[in-house]
């Protein structure tokens, strides 16, 4: 710290002037803040115009996450769209097989706490997950009581329904067109196609996809050809059209894995295959619903594709 000198006109000479402790602390300060306001004011520019390593790598990930946040929004709007085709195709088969309506349950969000409610009000937490308790378990008894329907009809011997394959194996390159309107490879038109073409080759062995009694047997080169049709009571029947040999016969008795025909190519086919038709109390149903027993997943995601896209038939 530099020194002070001031002249002395009675003297005439310099002497030195001494500084207080207060003056020196306030000096000391204000140099101090000085310091201080400078150092932030160059860090604030430097921060603004200079990124370091680490917040170019935040910033690079940042980006990342960001464009990972939108695939899994896509990816959540697929996902929700083939959840409520699944639902409906659900709901489809609990129709069709077990004659009821498929229970209604909504397994994500119904336990998750109210995010806007106060931390402190805890009285309102405890009320609000009470609720979404005693919803939980009503709908949990709703299900419980519709299975309980489903197993009790399924018990009964006479009402289950033609839920084997009609061939042994079952993929979906065997798979041809399904029920619905199919163009028709001979009048060249779409028709109504009221069961699933399954690609097979001559003497493929035939079964019976269900107890029942052979109900009507036609021999004939026309149509839908030699056709058999199993009565398996309770309204369902079961149709195997275009064959080959049949082997039973009208009033026979036949088990569920049981052979009744070989695949042929009777009738008007374009191609050596198997016809065959669901009908509960007359009415077609689509008989890939009654295959989710009998295959895997994959398997059966694949055939109800093929049978819903491909758009020719086979008769």
């Amino acid at each position: 710290m530099a020194k002070r000198y001031v002249f002395d006109k009675e003297s005439f000479n310099f002497r030195k002037v001494g500084q207080s402790a207060w003056s020196v602390f306030w000096r000391v300060v204000r140099w101090v803040s000085g310091a201080i306001v400078l150092a932030v004011f160059y860090y604030v520019i430097f921060s603004l115009l200079f990124n370091t390593d680490v917040e170019k790598q935040l910033s690079r990930e940042n980006s990342a996450y960001r464009q990972e946040y939108s695939t899994l929004q896509q990816k959540q709007r697929l996902l929700a769209d083939v959840v409520r085709h699944l639902r409906s195709e659900d709901d489809e088969i609990y129709r069709q097989i077990f004659h009821s309506e498929a229970p209604e349950v909504d397994p994500a969000g119904i336990l998750v706490a109210e995010t806007d409610s106060d931390d402190d009000n805890y009285a309102s937490l405890v009320l609000s997950n009470r609720s979404r308790l005693d919803s939980v378990e009503a709908r949990t008894a709703r299900i419980e009581s519709a299975f309980q329907t489903a197993f009790a009809r399924l018990s009964k011997k006479d009402t289950i329904p033609p839920m084997c394959l009609p061939v042994r194996t079952l993929s979906y390159v065997m798979t041809g067109a399904g029920i619905g309107m199919k163009y028709n490879p001979y009048y060249k038109v779409e028709s109504r196609h009221e069961g699933l073409d399954i690609i097979a080759p001559q003497g493929e062995p035939v079964y019976a996809t269900a107890d029942g009694v052979v109900y009507f047997i036609l021999r004939s080169a026309k149509g839908l050809g030699n056709v058999v049709t199993v009565d398996h009571g309770n309204g369902y029947m079961t149709r195997y059209a275009h064959l080959g040999q049949v082997k039973v016969s009208k009033g026979q008795r036949v088990k569920r894995g049981e052979q009744i025909a070989e695949v042929g190519m009777s009738g008007k086919s374009f191609a050596p295959h198997l016809h065959y038709e669901v009908r509960f109390n007359g009415l077609p149903l689509d008989p890939v619903n009654y295959f989710f027993a009998a295959l895997g997943p994959e398997q059966y995601a694949g055939i109800a594709y093929m049978a819903e896209h491909t758009a020719q038939s086979l008769d």
